[in-house]
């Protein structure tokens, strides 16, 4: 009998997407980059070179996998019974935060002189951190950490270049001594969440001028990070402390680790429940104004929620397009098929408008003292929280079903970004959270207003009905700003509209011609079911499928 009836040398299957370029072969990144970078965009994605060469890669994929197959161990003791509060984590797991870090991603755009690079690191951060999203966390939070940090000049100056290092140093030792430094946060508490007003963690100040900390933090990712900033109450109130894993006299500071979470996804990571015992920290800004200082940490945070969001996007969206391009049945390749390619340029558009509106607030970062950009970001920040990353499940689940039951196998990766896809509209405020962001900028900031409907006049004149939603959003804002007890009940409705038409109107200031014109018709003129592959006759859907497509 013939061994082709085993199929030991299966035909039609894809080959495996590595070997690329993960910056330079994706159409729609490099075109956001090229948006808001201007006449630095060739010398700035000529910088992520490396970068994109190395996401690409066949080893960084299995690095990536691997992370996830061996998650973080607790040793809370060593082997004579002395706390250690040790996390143990496999190889690829250092391998990933070590060239992550070696690529710019942790807090080094805040000690650059090279232009533009927060945008830099944001187009880095869309095409690395898919891989293996979990070791986006502890990056993340090194890089939210400097502005924070700068509310004390002191602080600032001890603690800013080494976080900004490019040298991943892992372990406990004194933070002075090691190349690098990592950064982490503790908000939430196991009866508040989301209302740090209720936290109890206490603050006793010493004769030195430092505090003792004595509490609990119920979510704590990466605590393995050198340093944290914490909330605590103090005796004026809640405040915010730089709390380090190991003191100044080298020794381990009193910080135990009650256990780490089991969660959905970001397995890799190690999240963890915290205890305090007279834990030291030096206070960061003033005793009271502890949520106004951590803001700024939060807000930067957002961003990469935003950013990994539109990561997870970029990533399901090129391994589905990647699939069909190579898979073909019923007598034809499946992106060519109408009912796929329609889903596949669907998938596509909702992975350009998040991308595309992630960098716009990553270019906001760089003028820090610009009142437009300031108040830009004031805005936009929460409805790109909130939108962006709630249409990431949608579109990383939707992607998997593009490869039928080899999606669905662990091995394809995709379940990895299903799993990862709900966590960044979970983090640092859930969708709720964000929503009333909104309605607080009415009530406080006119000028964010204002700012949101001088960037939608960029497109304006473009498409009809694009002008007329953006009169109606602005008229809704009215009511709402007038009445901000009801208008709890549409903020989210709010919010999402104010979001698709910000993402609208960069794709026709920035994208082809084809993109836009199907956004503007699906999104914003409702010619659309709600459920990816109903774009419209008009949409041309085999150019937008055929750019999604990995170079």
């Amino acid at each position: 009998m013939s061994t082709d009836v085993f199929q030991r040398n299966p035909i039609n299957q894809p080959r495996p997407l590595v070997g690329h370029n993960a910056v330079r072969g994706d159409a729609g990144l490099v075109a956001a980059v090229r948006a808001q970078a201007g006449d630095h965009a060739d010398a700035l994605l000529d910088s992520l070179d490396e970068l994109g060469l190395e996401a690409g890669s066949a080893e960084t994929r299995e690095h990536g996998m691997l992370a996830n197959e061996h998650p973080p161990a607790l040793r809370p003791v060593d082997r004579f019974g002395t706390r250690i509060d040790e996390v143990e984590f496999h190889p690829s797991w250092h391998h990933m935060m070590s060239r992550g870090i070696a690529h710019g991603l942790g807090a080094t755009p805040w000690v650059s002189d090279e232009p533009l690079p927060h945008l830099r690191r944001a187009a880095g951060y869309i095409a690395w951190t898919p891989l293996e999203p979990g070791h986006g966390c502890p990056i993340t939070m090194t890089y939210a950490s400097v502005p924070a940090l700068r509310s004390d000049d002191a602080l600032a100056k001890e603690w800013t270049d080494l976080l900004a290092s490019t040298s991943y140093d892992f372990g406990l030792r004194e933070p002075h001594t090691k190349r690098g430094l990592l950064a982490g946060m503790g908000m939430t508490e196991k009866q508040g969440g989301s209302d740090v007003r209720t936290n109890v963690t206490r603050a006793d100040g010493q004769d030195d001028g430092s505090y003792r900390l004595t509490g609990h933090k119920w979510f704590t990712s990466a605590p393995m990070n050198d340093l944290f900033l914490v909330l605590a109450q103090a005796p004026d109130g809640l405040s915010c402390f730089v709390l380090p894993r190991v003191c100044p006299d080298g020794s381990l500071n009193d910080v135990r680790i009650v256990r780490l979470k089991d969660k959905l996804g970001n397995r890799s990571n190690a999240s963890s429940e915290l205890e305090f015992h007279g834990a030291y920290a030096q206070r960061l800004g003033d005793e009271g104004k502890g949520v106004r200082t951590i803001l700024e940490m939060v807000a930067a945070t957002r961003l990469d929620c935003v950013l990994g969001s539109a990561a997870l996007m970029r990533r399901a969206v090129a391994e589905a397009s990647w699939h069909v391009s190579q898979r073909a049945a019923f007598g034809a390749t499946l992106i060519d098929q109408p009912a796929m390619t329609n889903v596949i340029a669907d998938l596509a558009l909702e992975s350009e408008a998040a991308t595309h509106l992630a960098l716009r607030l990553a270019r906001a970062v760089e003028q820090p003292h610009d009142e437009h950009e300031i108040a830009l970001r004031r805005m936009a920040l929460p409805l790109a929280k909130f939108w962006v990353c709630k249409r990431t499940p949608t579109v990383t689940v939707e992607a998997m079903e593009c490869l039928g039951g080899n999606g669905y196998a662990e091995e394809s990766g995709m379940p990895l970004l299903v799993r990862e896809s709900p966590l960044n509209s979970i983090w640092e405020g859930s969708g709720n959270v964000n929503a009333l962001d909104l309605l607080r900028v009415l009530a406080r900031s006119p000028e964010a207003v204002e700012a949101w409907r001088r960037e939608m006049a960029c497109a304006a004149g473009e498409y009809e009905v694009l002008d007329r939603a953006v009169d109606s959003a602005l008229s809704d804002l009215q009511v709402a700003s007038c009445d901000l007890v009801t208008a709890q009940g549409r903020a989210r409705s709010l919010t999402a509209r104010l979001a698709v038409l910000l993402q609208a109107s960069l794709l026709v200031q920035h994208s082809t011609g084809e993109v836009a014109d199907a956004f503007v018709a699906s999104r914003v003129a409702g010619e659309w079911d709600g459920v990816y592959g109903t774009l419209p006759a008009s949409a041309d859907v085999r150019s937008i499928a055929r750019r999604a497509l990995p170079a």
